[in-house]
């Protein structure tokens, strides 16, 4: 999430092909009747829908690269059960709206707790539960239990607990939507703070569009259980696909979304007054201008000069964002 390369050009961690969820009245036996197979998605989802079923995913395919969230190549779809159960366990890390901390145990325990299950000695799994509660800032509330701690703080625990196995992989599903605005806000912070240290694979699960661009390097954008659209924020606020993406998209604060590398025109043997990294944002580009920067080149993680941006760079990008939206 928010790492400084491009997501596109790290191997693909998980690959998702395909994917259909409904729900309704016989949702078992919906693809059962088909034979499980899905020769026409168009008609299929029609089908669905005149049965009174509601597609929640349809025909839904998407990869996930390293450093965001087939898994490692193997297909979960072909693992036994004991396969499956031996991932869940050890190499992914789940975080729901509901806490579904152990009212019964502490704040240490309910950390543990998933190290217990997998048979770690109590003083192997009491440590990395230590460092895990001092990690999201819960060092001294070790011996709280939940009813004892606030929304946000009980939060940290579920994030602390799912990250004591040491995922590969982290899902996220609505973690923040129950806390009230400030603390969401914080938790927020939270998130980009971890993130920045520990680099996980993740999926984010939001209906909150603009925490989506705030903490996502790429979001899928979901209409009626389809994917109508997957890019990075700043592809997805200045090139919406559909209607719908232009009209989600319409009143997001455009300086805090695209970032210097949109602006970016090839190097040229031009006076550089600065530098700014490529995956800057505008809103923290714009300062250096009004100082009296005039040209600004744009660098990569290694430092290399990648192209250029002016005031005019700028401001073209951000006039062509508005009229995409309109």
């Amino acid at each position: 999430m928010n790492a400084i390369t491009n997501p596109k050009d790290r191997p693909v961690k998980i690959s998702c092909r395909n994917v259909w969820k409904i729900y309704g009245e016989r949702p078992a036996t919906f693809f059962a009747e088909r034979n499980g197979k899905v020769p026409d998605p168009v008609a299929t989802l029609k089908a669905a829908r005149d049965s009174k079923h509601i597609a929640a995913a349809a025909d839904v395919s998407f990869d996930v690269h390293a450093g965001e969230i087939m898994f490692d190549g193997k297909d979960l779809l072909r693992a036994s059960r004991q396969e499956l159960t031996e991932i869940r366990r050890r190499k992914m890390g789940m975080v729901f709206q509901n806490f579904g901390l152990m009212p019964h145990l502490n704040v240490i325990d309910n950390v543990a707790f998933p190290l217990k299950v997998q048979g770690l000695a109590p003083e192997q799994r009491l440590k990395r539960a230590a460092e895990m509660v001092e990690l999201v800032g819960l060092k001294g509330r070790e011996a709280n239990f939940p009813s004892q701690l606030s929304g946000g703080q009980q939060q940290r625990v579920g994030i602390a607990r799912s990250l004591a196995v040491e995922p590969e992989l982290w899902f996220l599903d609505e973690p923040f939507s129950a806390l009230d605005p400030l603390i969401r806000r914080q938790m927020q912070d939270e998130f980009l703070r971890l993130q920045k240290i520990l680099h996980k694979t993740i999926v984010f699960i939001t209906h909150d569009f603009l925490e989506a661009l705030r903490i996502g390097d790429r979001i899928a954008i979901m209409k009626d259980g389809e994917v109508v659209q997957i890019g990075t924020p700043s592809e997805v606020v200045m090139h919406p696909a559909t209607d719908y993406v232009a009209e989600f998209t319409k009143d997001v604060p455009r300086v805090k979304v695209i970032t210097a590398g949109d602006c970016m025109v090839p190097a040229t043997d031009v006076h550089i007054g600065g530098t700014v990294p490529l995956h800057l944002t505008l809103d923290n580009v714009l300062p250096q201008f009004v100082g009296g920067a005039s040209i600004l080149a744009c660098i990569d993680e290694t430092g290399s000069v990648c192209g250029h941006i002016t005031a005019g760079t700028v401001l073209a990008a951000l006039a062509a964002s508005e009229k995409a939206a309109a």
